[in-house]
């Protein structure tokens, strides 16, 4: 009885010992396995803020790209959306190995996407620089154009006003002169005013090619020492001006020197005054030329 009471207490020791040794080993693995679950954890934790970081820094790449251009391109604006919700997405995501393999897999994705869609911005700015070099360049010689057209003009312009001023006729060699008529209608240079029946008046209408050939008339004004209108004395408006002449002066030019004389008498019944004398001739209103002389 004595050795079989002994050989119990033996097993239940030996049960106990085992009981004990189980109990230790669980208790170590189930710490180790929270250890191990920790750190893997951790370990997980710190690779999804990696992720993260790269997902931020590539948004951030976007971003400058997006800011570089002033239309901004549909491409670089889905992917960068694209990333946002992949880091929002990650944010809340559980933290598994396979979770985050699965995140890092889009992530390389996009990676390669967005050297593909960088690449292909790069290229659009350099066009867009070739273009608006090209465009400054346009606008350079457009501008240069309107510069060079505007110079015509006016230099057409000028030139009208030239061609227009430079097509007058003109009054040369123009002199005026008492006479006296004989009665064999020979025409005798008087200086003495008593003796003088008529003023003579002669000029040489000088040649101008700028002037067409047909019939002309100039305006003649003699002038008396006291400044009277000697001969006609007739009145003709010109918009704001008022001409009083002695005489309309008509003749047909053809493109060559042409000279004219004409004749003013005195004022009615008058005899010709001594003194000094006025001789103007007008075309229109513009005083083409003039010239005095003294009767004695």
């Amino acid at each position: 009885m004595e050795n079989k009471a002994a050989d119990n207490n033996r097993s239940l020791k030996v049960i106990l010992s085992i009981a004990v040794l189980l109990l230790v080993g669980t208790a170590f693995y189930s710490y180790s396995l929270y250890n191990e679950s920790v750190d893997t954890k951790k370990q997980l934790t710190e690779e999804k803020e990696l992720v993260l970081k790269d997902l931020n820094n590539m948004a951030a790449q976007f971003d400058v790209a997006i800011g570089e251009n002033e239309v901004a391109n549909k491409k670089l604006v889905e992917a960068r959306e694209r990333i946002k919700g992949l880091m929002d997405s990650l944010k809340i995501s559980e933290n598994s190995v396979r979770s985050l393999w699965r995140y890092k897999k889009k992530f390389l994705d996009l990676q390669s996407e967005m050297d593909v869609i960088l690449a292909e911005n790069d290229s659009l700015k350099v066009e867009n620089v070739l273009l608006a070099s090209s465009l400054d360049s346009t606008k350079i010689e457009l501008e240069s154009t309107t510069m060079f057209n505007d110079s015509l003009l006016v230099q057409n312009s000028e030139l009208a006003d030239i061609v227009e001023n430079a097509a007058v006729l003109t009054a040369a060699k123009l002199e005026g002169y008492g006479v006296l008529v004989r009665t064999s209608g020979k025409l005798v240079p008087m200086e003495r005013a008593r003796r003088v029946d008529k003023i003579r008046v002669c000029y040489t209408v000088a040649k101008n090619n700028l002037v067409e050939k047909g019939d002309k008339e100039f305006f003649v004004q003699v002038l008396d020492p006291q400044s009277n209108v000697l001969g006609l004395n007739e009145q003709i408006k010109f918009d704001e001006t008022t001409l009083n002449y002695s005489l309309i002066s008509k003749f047909n030019y053809e493109s060559r020197n042409l000279d004219v004389c004409e004749f003013v008498d005195a004022r009615g019944a008058d005899k010709f005054a001594s003194g000094r004398y006025v001789v103007n001739v007008f075309d229109q209103e513009n005083l083409v030329s003039s010239t005095e002389f003294t009767l004695k």
